[in-house]
């Protein structure tokens, strides 16, 4: 996209090959995700029901689902972030073929000292 030293120059090809990483980030996240989950269930409370367990768990529980809940808009957000740069690249493209045929149809300019219909030089 690059290099160390130039100017930002993001191409269209650059966002359509990065884009899929995202992807790949988010499903892996979301795997991830689930197995620590299903894990966690299958261990059950680790810290017991006596007072220490109790007063624990009242301070775990909740940061824990705090956790869990960033972790999933963590998620959420990469799989924006490639459908953004999909569809960035897509309007780039799109774009690109409007600009070109704007251009094709336009006429040059006569010789002889007008640039068109009612522009005289």
């Amino acid at each position: 996209m690059g290099d160390e030293g130039e100017i930002l120059d993001i191409k269209t090809a650059d966002l359509k090959a990065t884009a899929p990483v995202f992807h790949d980030q988010s499903k892996a996240l979301g795997t991830a995700l689930g197995t620590l989950a299903a894990s966690l269930a299958k261990a059950g409370a680790a810290w017991g029901d006596d007072g220490p367990g109790k007063e624990f768990h009242e301070k775990y529980g909740p940061i824990a689902a705090r956790i869990e809940k960033s972790a999933g808009i963590i998620q959420e957000g990469l799989a924006s972030i490639h459908t953004a740069m999909t569809d960035m690249a897509d309007g780039h493209i799109e774009n690109d073929a409007l600009v070109g045929a704007i251009f094709r149809k336009v006429a040059p300019a006569p010789h002889g000292g007008s640039d068109g219909p009612g522009h005289q030089q």
